[in-house]
Parts: structure tokens; C-alpha cells; sequence
């Protein structure tokens, strides 16, 4: 029984689905189509945080930033420093502070 994705898959899925007797039917997007699904599988992934809370999720989140990241040319070293950077000039999120207004 045929069932239909249309969305972005980790590389190795195909290969998955075919040790399991199925046929994938796949494409490889080009850069336009390729920078879009980044964009909807990174916010097919956030939703998957917010409904189950796995850490699984999150690591997937962390992937398609990755993925994101290397389509801007920055790399995952590059990325973390200049996460690190804006941490120190701004802070983090471990206090919990939430801004109600500014008066």
C-alpha cells in the first residue's frame, strides 16, 4: 500500500525502506527547493519537540541547523562560536526571565 511524505528525509532513509522490501520513490531538490525544506522539516522538527519533549527531537532540531547552517557556509565550529558569542554579550536562557513590557 502506497503511502505519501512529499517532505525532506535524512539521507540514509531510502536505504532503509528498501531493506524493507518497499520502494522509495525519491528526488533530490535543487537549491531553491532544498533551502525550503530545510525550513519546513526544521519546523516539522520543533513541533515534534513541543508534542513529545524527547531529547531525540532536539537532536534532530540540531541536524537541520546543521544542514541549514552548512547551506550559508558556516560551519558547525563557526556556528557554535558565534552562538557562544551572542551568549556572552546577551545571556543565555537558563535564568527562565520572562519580559512582561518595558515602561
Amino acid at each position: 500500500m502506497a503511502r505519501t511524505y512529499d517532505k525532506l528525509v535524512r539521507d540514509a532513509i531510502p536505504e532503509i525502506i528498501e531493506e524493507n522490501d518497499e520502494t522509495a520513490v525519491t528526488h533530490t531538490a535543487d537549491s531553491d527547493e532544498y533551502e525550503r525544506r530545510l525550513a519546513e522539516k526544521l519546523d516539522e522538527e520543533v513541533a515534534e519537540v513541543h508534542e513529545s519533549g524527547d531529547v531525540m527531537e532536539l537532536a534532530d532540531v540540531l541536524e537541520v541547523v546543521y544542514a541549514l547552517a552548512d547551506r550559508k557556509g558556516v560551519s558547525r565550529d563557526e556556528l557554535e562560536r558565534l552562538r557562544a558569542e551572542k551568549a556572552t554579550e546577551r545571556g543565555g536562557f537558563e535564568d527562565g526571565i520572562v519580559l512582561e513590557r518595558v515602561e
